[in-house]
Formats: C-alpha cells, structure tokens, sequence
C-alpha cells in the first residue's frame, strides 16, 4: 500500500502537468477546451517525429516541440476560440470537438493507427528505478515527471506574479472590464493564456509518449484525466491542479492494487464524490448553509372543502 500510494503521487505529477493548461484556459479565457487531451497527443507525435525523422535527441525534440505548440495555442486562440467565445456557450464546445476530430483524423493520416512510443528512444530512463528501503521502487522516468511537473507550475507562478504579462493575465482573470479599462489588451492576454495552455498540454504529451503507448485517438481519455483533476484540486487553482493530480493519482494506484480493472474506475469513483460534495456544497449555501439544505420539502395537506365535511 505504501508503494502504490508513492507510486500514485508520482503519476499526479503527470497529471498536473495535463491538467494545468485546462485549469488555465478557463481561468482566463473562461473557454472549456475539449481538444485539449488531442493536443497533447499532437505534442507526443511532434516529439516522435523530432526523434524518428529529424534525428534529434529526445530532450532537443522536446524543447523543440514547445515553441511550435505554443505557436499552435496563439493561432488558434485568434482564429478559433476568440470567435466562438463571443457566440453563447455551446458553440465553443462545438468547435472544440470538432478541433479534436480533425485533429484525431489527420494525425491518423499521417502517422497511421499503430501504436507508438519514445520508450525505445529514451534507454534504461523508461524501465530504471531506484531501490529504496521496505522494497519501494521509485521509477526514475515518473520521478523527473513529478519534478518537471512542480518545477512548471513554479515557472508560471512567478511568470504570473513578477512579469508584465503574468500581472495582465491575473487582471484579466480576475475582472476583464476592468482590465480592459486599466489599459490591459484582453485579446492578446487570451491569445498568451492559450499559448502557454497548448504548450503545456505537448508537454504532458512528450511524458505520456516516454510512459506509455500512444494513438491518435488516445486523447479523449487524457481530456477526462486532466478535467477530473482539474475539478479535484478546484477550477482555475494553479496549485490546485497539482493537488488534484495527486489525488487523482493515488486514487488509481491505490484501485490497481484490488484489481487492474480497478485502475481508472477508483479515480473515476473520487472525481464523482467530490463533484457531488462541491454540488451539494452549492446547494447548501444557496439555500441557507448545510441544516437547511437537509431538510425535506413539507408535505402539502389538501384542505377538506365543505362537500367532504360530515
């Protein structure tokens, strides 16, 4: 137990990592993308393609395929997203979808529906472990994911508190008229939101490629992880999305150890309590705190009228 609850903490670092520019988007740009778990396959397929094609090492192909994502983020922020905001809620969740069906279909086409994978390009880092003591094994590979994964969330948060763009963000997030009237160019602020939001999501991509097996409809299940984390640790909390991951994490290494069939359906089961408890929560405040909310409609008694009296 305690090596499954070591090894889930771990895994949420890759899931922090997933979900951060989720949490991010809507924070700022107030904007549910549903692409989001297909751009980080297009990130592991772009690192591949570094790898496979272009020669690189895994590291260089890596720190290549940011720049080209966050490029991917401040494009579509401007063309797509920026446009469907301003059109009601459901048609950013339309286009979206569609992005990631388009994007699912032409990485099909271009890299096929096999299986792939950077585990064979990255050695001993994707099996090699450290022993530690009571026969605890820590994996390297999870092990540098965790610390990637706090070392990005430490970057944006002192992007966010000590830069210009970090303190247009925060206004932005927090009241974008206001914003607006202080001088703050929402748009362009949206537009870096976005940037750094499909950066990270090719990052996690990169993690999930060196970890695991990858295709190019693989990205819905990385969008459910990363929202159940994002809802965990709180939407729009940087460091909630860390939290969240973990305890996302833990859930389901903590359910493998029952069964293996028990590896998502644990974390699924935690995700679905702590919606309803935060629903609840809701509730309750609306409605006068926790005792009124408990309390049980009154049954309305009909009146007798003169017909039924004796």
């Amino acid at each position: 137990m305690l090596d499954a609850l070591i090894q889930g903490i771990l895994l949420g670092g890759y899931y922090a990592i997933l979900a951060a520019g989720l949490s991010l988007m809507f924070g700022v740009v107030r904007f549910i993308n549903l692409a989001h778990g297909d751009l980080a396959i297009l990130g592991a397929y772009l690192v591949l393609f570094g790898v496979e094609i272009l020669g690189l090492s895994p590291l260089a192909a890596v720190l290549a395929m940011l720049p080209v994502m966050a490029l991917a983020g401040w494009i579509m922020q401007r063309l797509l997203f920026a446009r469907a905001l301003g059109s009601g809620v459901l048609l950013p969740l339309l286009v979206t979808f569609g992005l990631g069906a388009v994007l699912q279909n032409t990485m099909f086409g271009l890299f096929g529906s096999d299986t792939r994978s950077l585990g064979n390009h990255i050695g001993s880092l994707s099996w090699s472990s450290w022993q530690m003591p009571f026969g605890i094994s820590l994996g390297k590979l999870p092990v540098i994911t965790f610390a990637v994964a706090v070392a990005a969330l430490v970057a944006l948060q002192l992007m966010l508190s000590f830069t210009k763009i970090g303190r247009a963000i925060r206004a932005t997030s927090s009241d974008p008229e206001a914003a607006e009237l202080s001088g703050v160019n929402a748009r362009k602020v949206h537009r870096a939101a976005a940037a750094i939001a499909v950066a990270l999501a090719g990052l996690a991509g990169a993690f999930l490629a060196m970890r695991a097996l990858i295709n190019p409809y693989a990205g819905p299940t990385q969008l459910i992880f990363a929202f159940e984390a994002v809802v965990i640790g709180g939407i729009g909390s940087l460091w909630g999305t860390l939290a969240g991951g973990i305890v996302l994490g833990v859930a389901q290494s903590l359910g493998s150890t029952f069964s293996a069939q028990w590896f998502q359906l644990a974390g699924h089961l935690v995700f679905l309590g702590v919606l309803g408890a935060r629903l609840y929560a809701a509730h309750a405040h609306h409605h006068g705190g926790w005792r009124a909310a408990l309390k049980l409609p009154r049954t309305v008694q009909p009146r007798a009228v003169e017909e039924d009296l004796p």
